[in-house]
């Protein structure tokens, strides 16, 4: 098995470090959209779409580049160095994911290629208050209404709902087992959207009421396959996101640790410092290994094991990853709780990764339900 990159994901990678940072550096780009409820300018999002990272998991007959999820990791990362806001993980992998797995040819036709341009851009509304990171078995229901469909339900930690222009919802069929997928559009009667504050404002959540809102359904019968391969590529995306977002706050510490003077010498020469960063090292290289390994999973192996690593993957950096970030906090000292700089940016990043599609408790809980069922 080769583990190298191929010459074109170094030049994807290339390309995409080069635009984030001429058109969306963190000063100029980043802060200004925390605060409010906008995720992206409408020139950073489609020049992305011009980059073709946006439609990288669309087949190429629909307007994408067929690839698949270690080719978006590659983005991901770069993104997460950036702390990038925007809809890229919700769009280009939950909802591109979604169609792709629920939907017919007729949804694919009709919804994949303007998400593979970004002119529509989509996200994923699976979870559902009081009922922790349940997918399984939705309380939000659809019902045939003439030719259509109505959907009525509450979801929440929808992201990047706000500017999405499409929303796909589980929900539950009267008569039918499981749950189908149902596409509304967000401007439709019926839908009122309510963004929620988060930890960080780079990653923006909502909480959607549907009341009776027109909707059409993706493909027939039971979704749920297709829904829990959605939520693991979506949980290996915001892990390898992380990836990215911790790597650059270990860079900034050890910058800071050799430029940093205490009693005559540079705080980077004292033990105690030295540990913490070689503490942030091994959790980084750790959650890289596990999340290119669970992308690999993703394109090319059993669905089983598929889950698996991803599991595994979010397990790790749900706990570790959080504490790369205090770990960098503690090596800036009193300034890096200033809102001036960006090292706190990247630590509100990693906490909210602790509990993006579930915390670790929840993910260990699984891994040991999917390796106690194993034969021995």
């Amino acid at each position: 098995m080769d583990f190298e990159f191929s010459e074109d994901q170094e030049l994807l990678r290339d390309s995409v470090s080069r635009f984030l940072a001429d058109r969306a550096p963190v000063s100029d780009y980043v802060r200004p959209l925390l605060d409010g409820s906008g995720n992206r300018r409408p020139e950073v999002w489609n020049g992305l779409g011009e980059l073709g990272v946006i439609g990288l998991l669309v087949p190429e007959e629909h307007g994408g580049a067929g690839m698949g999820m270690v080719d978006a990791a590659v983005v991901l990362e770069e993104m997460g160095r950036v702390v990038h806001p925007g809809p890229y993980l919700a769009s280009a992998i939950g909802a591109v994911s979604l169609v792709l797995g629920a939907g017919a040819s007729r949804e694919h036709a009709f919804l994949l290629p303007a998400m593979a341009t970004g002119s529509v851009v989509g996200t994923v509304a699976l979870l559902e208050p009081g009922r922790r990171f349940d997918v399984a078995s939705p309380t939000t229901r659809a019902s045939r209404v003439g030719e259509g469909w109505v959907v009525e339900g509450t979801k929440v930690h929808v992201p990047e709902a706000v500017g999405s222009d499409v929303v796909l919802v589980s929900a539950a069929v009267a008569g039918e087992p499981g749950a189908g997928v149902f596409a509304v559009q967000t401007g439709a009667g019926g839908v009122a959207i309510e963004p929620v504050a988060t930890v960080d404002g780079t990653r923006k959540q909502a909480e959607i009421t549907f009341d009776g809102a027109p909707a059409w359904r993706l493909g027939t019968g039971d979704a749920s396959g297709a829904i829990a391969r959605t939520v693991d590529r979506m949980a290996v995306a915001a892990v390898i996101d992380g990836v990215g977002a911790a790597a650059r706050a270990l860079e900034l510490a050890v910058e800071y640790a050799k430029e940093r003077i205490a009693f005559g010498h540079p705080i980077g020469s004292f033990q105690a410092v030295q540990h913490l960063c070689a503490d942030m090292m091994r959790a980084v290289e750790l959650g890289r290994a596990a999340g290119y390994y669970a992308c690999w999973a993703a394109d090319d192996a059993d669905p089983a094991e598929a889950h698996r690593a991803a599991t595994l993957a979010k397990a790790f950096a749900s706990e570790a990853f959080p504490q790369v970030g205090g770990s960098a906090i503690q090596v800036f000292g009193g300034i890096g709780f200033t809102w001036e700089h960006d090292i706190h940016l990247y630590y509100k990043r990693l906490l909210s990764l602790a509990y993006t599609l579930g915390a670790a408790d929840d993910a260990l809980e699984t891994l040991a339900g999917l390796v106690l069922a194993e034969p021995v």
